[in-house]
């Protein structure tokens, strides 16, 4: 299961990469072929989404063509032993198991998480093929997770990840902590994009009455006490928070705070006309966490706010958002107040954060673009047979 990709017995073949590349992508069941794409065209999807998830289908623009994973039927039983197969070993192998012929047909495989990563590299080391496809491999919660990993689970994770080509991560902070837990193997950074076809152009009116504060996510890392501590102490406030994570006791009677979930895209959209500015309040964490909020803020043209946390830089620098310190209070109510008070500021730095986007720059064209230039670096390199 962790044999290396090379040994003594190797021969070298020189290779070109075909005109048309065939990439399969791995994402999440829910994610793929018969779940994504059909409450897409139902319109249940709620954000700044596309027909196929992440925007890798762009990558055939650029030469590939892009093969998603299929979400095969299951009842109700078979769904919890899929479950409980993936509870213990931590990624979803029946799943990968169900794709085997999309995966095995490919030239390249990506995946999305550790998830995918993890099964893919499981399932080759269980069909053993002659000539497996090139593995772009990408990892988001894999490292912030890996203190508390099991050792038995980090050594099987780095047995199995050996056998990729190329591993990927969205934020630099991860980028290194992964360097040296995965010796001698490439590790890239792959800025992650979302669509960015429709911007809002920041607007130059005046703020006037309440200030009117948004916040949304549901991941763990999301600090909501420190942003209901600042807003708590800020004058002339409104909070709405957007979360299906949070429960809207956790207000605690504060009558200027609003905790709910946007239920239709009518419902976010109205939210986000609703505010003057975007906090996206954040925990210590190494996979840029809340990234994809933050662009969809930007996108709508609105200044944002976030903690110093995760690596984000990468994204935006300081002339683009405001940053305050991780987990203070006083520091995000002063931040909030600076906002508040710099209109021209404010204006120009939602304008140079909105100017990153696009096909060019952060966007899910970029992000699938540059799977298909790396795809084809790893196709061009010598084969091993």
């Amino acid at each position: 299961m962790d044999s290396p990709r090379m040994n003594h017995s190797d021969t070298v073949v020189a290779v070109q990469a075909p005109a048309r590349v065939r990439a399969a992508v791995l994402v999440a069941r829910g994610f793929g072929i018969g779940g994504w794409d059909v409450k897409y065209a139902s319109g249940a999807l709620v954000g700044t989404n596309e027909r196929m998830a992440y925007g890798y289908f762009h990558a055939e623009a650029f030469g590939i063509d892009v093969h998603y994973s299929v979400d095969a039927p299951e009842n109700a039983l078979v769904k919890l032993a899929r479950l409980g197969l993936r509870a213990i070993l931590g990624f979803d192998l029946v799943h990968a198991w169900r794709n085997r012929a999309l995966l095995l047909a490919a030239d390249v495989i990506w995946t999305h998480t550790e998830s995918q990563s993890l099964a893919v590299c499981a399932l080759l080391a269980l069909l053993r093929p002659a000539r497996p496809p090139r593995l772009l491999l990408q990892q988001v919660w894999l490292i912030d997770r890996w203190p508390r990993l099991t050792p038995l689970h980090r050594w099987l994770y780095q047995r199995l990840l050996r056998r990729a080509d190329l591993l990927t991560f969205h934020s630099e902070m991860n980028l290194a902590k992964a360097r040296t837990l995965f010796p001698g193997q490439r590790c890239e950074l792959v800025r992650f994009g979302i669509n960015a076809s429709n911007p809002v152009a920041p607007s130059a009116t005046p703020w006037s009455g309440s200030l009117r504060v948004l916040s949304l996510g549901n991941d763990r890392h999301r600090d909501w006490p420190t942003l209901l501590q600042a807003v708590a102490d800020t004058p002339g406030a409104e909070l709405r928070i957007l979360s299906g994570s949070l429960p809207p006791k956790a207000a605690g009677g504060m009558a200027n705070v609003q905790i709910g979930a946007a239920r239709t895209q009518q419902a976010l959209e109205e939210t986000y006309a609703w505010a003057d500015l975007v906090v996206v309040p954040l925990k210590a964490n190494l996979h840029a966490s809340g990234i994809t909020v933050i662009q969809e803020a930007v996108l709508k043209g609105l200044p944002v706010i976030t903690a110093d946390a995760g690596g984000l830089e990468a994204y935006f620098g300081d002339d683009c958002i405001w940053y305050y310190r991780t987990g203070d209070a006083n520091a995000l109510r002063e931040t909030i107040a600076q906002v508040r008070a710099q209109a021209q500021r404010r204006l120009e730095m939602a304008q140079r954060a909105q100017a990153h986007m696009g096909d060019a720059g952060l966007g899910s064209v970029a992000y699938a673009r540059r799977h298909a230039e790396l795809s084809r670096e790893l196709l061009e390199q010598p084969a091993l047979v």
